[in-house]
């Protein structure tokens, strides 16, 4: 798991050049409304359901906004069009690099063509169901910020059932559990007053392969950009590493 940092590196420093872009009402809405499908419609007791609302409302989206869409996973909106899908695409980024690919759609022919045609584009192509997903593992992740103790970092984790902790910056660190134990390792770093800013669901590489070329480096960003773009895309992930100045340049 060594790896997940590296990705999560890259992903935080293209995060601040697209800040301005963010997460689309979109694709925020469209976790409630498969969280909302997938357990009870109620957050207090769906911890899915709970992040996504969070992320929501951190994002500025109205809470008339969140309610429809809570109902539209409940199946209790009176307008409620096509239903939505999870839907898990593979590919090949330019040399090799395994890419994976989280969609919600309700049209899986439409998804899966702007896929093909952004993989084309930028020098990958998108494989079959299986292709690279051996390659990762997915896990809880809690983003914990302004931590003065490691120490105590490492007490609350273990007791939250975690599996590791990595320090990414001076005072931030990222606590890696089992899916099944990330909702205890949040109340638990929570109860012992950490600020955990961020839960969420990651997949990560076994392995990452190493990008030294510039050109490679340009055209995987720039694939990683552009199926980050489309509506139905909530997330994705690869695994390749490239130092913090190749990652600067690539997004300039």
């Amino acid at each position: 798991m060594a790896g997940h940092s590296k990705w999560a590196n890259i992903k935080r420093q293209k995060a601040r050049v697209d800040a301005k872009r963010g997460k689309t009402f979109t694709q925020l809405s469209r976790a409630i409304i498969v969280a909302a499908r997938n357990g009870v419609p109620d957050p207090a007791g769906n911890f899915q359901l709970r992040t996504a609302i969070e992320k929501a409302k951190a994002a500025g989206i109205p809470n008339d906004n969140i309610e429809r869409a809570i109902a539209k996973g409940a199946g209790t909106f009176a307008d409620d069009g096509a239903k939505l899908e999870e839907i898990r695409y593979e590919g090949y980024g330019s040399g090799g690099v395994a890419i994976l690919i989280e969609a919600l759609t309700d049209n899986r022919n439409r998804t899966a063509a702007d896929l093909r045609t952004a993989f084309s584009k930028n020098g990958g192509n998108l494989g079959e169901t299986g292709c690279v997903s051996w390659m990762f593992e997915q896990k809880g992740v809690c983003i914990v910020k302004d931590v003065t103790s490691e120490e105590q970092l490492l007490e609350a984790s273990l007791e939250g059932g975690a599996e590791f902790y990595e320090m990414t910056e001076d005072t931030m660190a990222e606590v890696i559990a089992e899916v099944a134990d990330l909702e205890n390792l949040n109340q638990t770093l929570t109860q012992e007053g950490f600020d955990v800013t961020d839960v969420e669901l990651r997949w990560i590489p076994s392995n990452n392969i190493d990008v030294t070329d510039s050109e490679q480096a340009r055209m995987l960003i720039k694939l990683i950009d552009t199926l980050e773009s489309l509506d139905d895309v909530q997330n994705v992930t690869a695994n390749f590493d490239m130092s913090d100045d190749l990652i600067a340049a690539s997004l300039s």
